[in-house]
């Protein structure tokens, strides 16, 4: 790449006019919505059409606002009708038009768009040359060509052209994006994106597409541009069936949450599993053994059963005073209402009104007295004390909360539900405390899918006269993206695909870096709990971008022992500045003390560069402490992700993310406390994009020495 391109006055004079069309775009917008100004006049319709308008166009003014994104980033020239004619496109972020509506540049996501992402020299597309663009908000800094002809690549000469002998697609322009200091926020990668990255962004919707990628792959970034791509190519229906996004923590979620924006979605929902569980309490913490039981397909029965349990006829007739005497229902009579309860509701609390209607109804028979109705029956008992305890021992309302909270508080109810389906030790280990005030019950991050299995069972609540109100019930969406999935347990993701609408899904991971309760063995384990409606398609991202290929050495001998057998990734940036492996002394606070000295060389290494202390999770207070007493300032990524220069991050939150510079600290203390320990330092060391320190005080594990 040169900045002294012969083209490079005209490129900017293009990009300037560019800006200057989206500018004219925005406030032709910004007019029509003030012509519309939606308020309360008018008819019902009117007002609908005129917020659908408003809306319509704050999307557009959203879209518009690209902040310091650049606009432009290549151009591709191909053949016309014939070889003496080329015609020319500049490839951008969105597709922007003059005055005339003649169009300016073309979005990335457009068919014409796509031989500036997969030409290659075998297989041109048509192309005479692509450009790419090294710009840095409206301005342009240098120029990379790739000319093709007679089937292969041109070569650069003195006028900037630039040689793609790497086999990536811009190839300068790729390794200085990749250079760039990281800001804490995970940036898009629309101008370099690969071909093989690409094939994924641009396959097609329906059914689940599994994307398996080592660390610094892009599968994240690969994941959010498919989801911008789906929703500008199927915008309708997908706009309004929704695109939901589901990341593994809320740190991780900060992480990436300006990469949608930023390509112009900015409507999409990204969150994490807990949120599509809302009104609940988190915040308890499970043992190992209990996590694994809860993640357990088996926990469907168990939930079933522990509900059905809950829908018990009497044991002794009711009996209740009215006017001289009494109306009675017998224990028979209440078996009765039970069984047909549970013959035509498939839900338990769509059938609360007809178990009382019944009862009622059994109650008012057994009264004969001329010109007392069953009316009058049922307004006398239905504020009885006694009635209310029958009914609620027959067939109570129950949230999903309310179930597990009685559940877990009570041995003899898991016995109950789990005897055929768990071992005593599991159903046991899920035993605590049951809390009296259900808005005192604290749950587990390992909860979320048996409370979202709960209310699959339990349905809403009824209200407005004893009717299910559809707003309660679970929303469906167009197209779900889940990253990091490897991490998923068989129950969450049956919980994922419950929210599929069509079966549409795009889910990353990597089996080596599986860590949670019940790991995958291989991408079969997954794809078994996910919607099958058309063939499940498995992908592969080979080439590692971020990592260089310096600490990668370090890191696949770590795999090569948490997982034989799979293949890292090919690093792209070869060499770098090796790991640095320092050994802290023995005595009390020199592991600590040593970790701050490590750091601040390391952030006088990078000045400019975000830069992370990843230890085990038992180490955060400490270190955050010995930093604090140095002057120190920084984050801690549980509460200010990483928008610190300087973040402590424990090693359960640091998956999906990356720094220019990490401090891995005590790595044979990462492998005893985690229960995939191996896989979780493997993650830990494949984090930095630039520089690599490794502080221990225990011997290191072997597979690192």
């Amino acid at each position: 790449m040169t900045a002294t391109h012969p083209d490079l006055p005209d490129e900017q004079a293009f990009i300037d006019h560019a800006y200057a069309c989206l500018e004219q775009s925005r406030t032709d917008a910004w007019k029509l919505r003030d012509l519309s100004e939606p308020g309360l006049g008018g008819t019902f319709q009117a007002r609908y059409e005129r917020d659908v308008f408003d809306e319509a166009l704050v999307n557009r003014l959203t879209q518009l606002d690209l902040g310091d994104a650049a606009l432009v980033f290549g151009r591709i020239d191909r053949y016309a009708e014939s070889p003496d004619q080329i015609e020319s496109f500049h490839i951008g972020r969105l597709a922007v038009a003059d005055q005339q509506r003649e169009p300016v540049v073309i979005d990335w996501r457009a068919p014409v768009a796509e031989p500036f992402y997969r030409a290659t020299g075998r297989e041109t597309m048509g192309l005479a040359r692509r450009r790419h663009f090294a710009v840095q908000g409206r301005e342009l800094l240098g120029i990379e060509d790739e000319l093709f002809g007679d089937g292969h690549i041109g070569i650069g000469d003195d006028d900037g052209l630039a040689t793609a002998s790497s086999g990536l697609r811009g190839y300068s322009t790729l390794l200085a994006a990749l250079e760039r200091g990281r800001t804490g926020q995970l940036g898009d990668i629309v101008a370099t994106i690969q071909s093989e990255q690409d094939e994924i962004i641009r396959s097609p919707q329906p059914g689940v597409l599994v994307v398996q990628g080592g660390p610094g792959t892009g599968k994240t970034v690969v994941a959010l541009h498919r989801a911008a791509y789906l929703l500008y190519t199927y915008r309708f229906p997908l706009e309004d069936q929704g695109v939901l996004v589901i990341g593994p923590n809320r740190v991780f979620l900060r992480y990436i949450e300006r990469v949608l924006p930023s390509l112009g979605e900015a409507g999409v929902e990204q969150v994490v599993l807990a949120d599509l569980v809302p009104g609940v309490t988190y915040g308890a913490r499970d043992s190992w053994r209990a996590a694994q039981v809860k993640g357990d397909m088996r926990m469907v029965k168990v939930v079933a059963k522990a509900a059905a349990d809950r829908e018990r006829p009497l044991r002794d007739d009711l009996q209740l005073p009215f006017r001289f005497g009494y109306v009675r229902a017998s224990a028979d009579a209440t078996a009765d209402i039970v069984r047909g309860a549970r013959r035509r509701f498939r839900r338990h609390n769509a059938a609360r009104r007809w178990v009382e209607n019944e009862l009622l109804a059994v109650l008012a028979s057994s009264w004969r007295e001329p010109g007392v109705t069953a009316t009058h029956v049922r307004d006398a008992v239905r504020s009885l004390p006694d009635y209310r305890t029958a009914l609620e021992r027959m067939w109570p309302v129950l949230t999903p909360a309310e179930l597990l909270n009685d559940l877990y508080g009570s041995k003899a109810l898991l016995r109950l539900a789990g005897e055929k389906h768990l071992s005593e030790d599991e159903y046991l280990a899920l035993y605590r405390p049951r809390v009296s005030n259900i808005d005192d019950a604290r749950f587990s991050d390992n909860d979320v899918a048996i409370l979202d299995e709960a209310f699959e069972v339990l349905g809403p609540p009824p209200r407005k006269a004893g009717k299910i109100d559809e707003a309660d019930e679970i929303r469906t969406y167009g197209h779900i993206v889940v990253d990091e999935v490897q991490d998923l347990t068989p129950l969450q993701l049956r919980m994922v695909a419950r929210r599929s609408l069509n079966g549409s899904m795009t889910v990353v991971g990597d089996i080596a870096q599986a860590t949670g309760a019940l790991a995958p063995e291989s991408w079969n384990d997954v794809l078994a709990h996910l919607p099958d409606r058309k063939e499940p398609r498995v992908v592969g991202l080979s080439v590692g971008y971020r990592i260089p290929g310096s600490i990668m050495e370090l890191a696949d001998r770590v795999m090569e022992a948490a997982a034989p057998g799979l293949r890292a990734p090919r690093s792209v940036r070869g060499g770098g500045a090796p790991p640095s492996l320092v050994r802290a002394g023995s005595g009390t606070g020199e592991l600590a003390r040593c970790v701050v000295a490590e750091t601040a060389r390391l952030r006088k290494q990078l000045p400019t560069g975000n830069v992370a202390v990843v230890c085990p999770d038992a180490m955060v207070e400490s270190l955050s402490s010995q930093f604090g007493l140095a002057g120190v300032t920084h984050g801690r990524a549980a509460t200010s992700a990483l928008d610190s220069g300087l973040t402590v991050v424990p090693v359960s939150l640091v998956k999906g993310l990356e720094l220019d510079g990490v401090v891995v600290v005590e790595p044979a203390d990462i492998v005893d406390d985690e229960s995939m320990g191996l896989r979780a330092l493997y993650v830990a060391l494949t984090r930095a994009t630039q520089r690599l320190i490794v502080v221990y005080a225990r011997d290191l594990p072997a597979c690192m020495s």
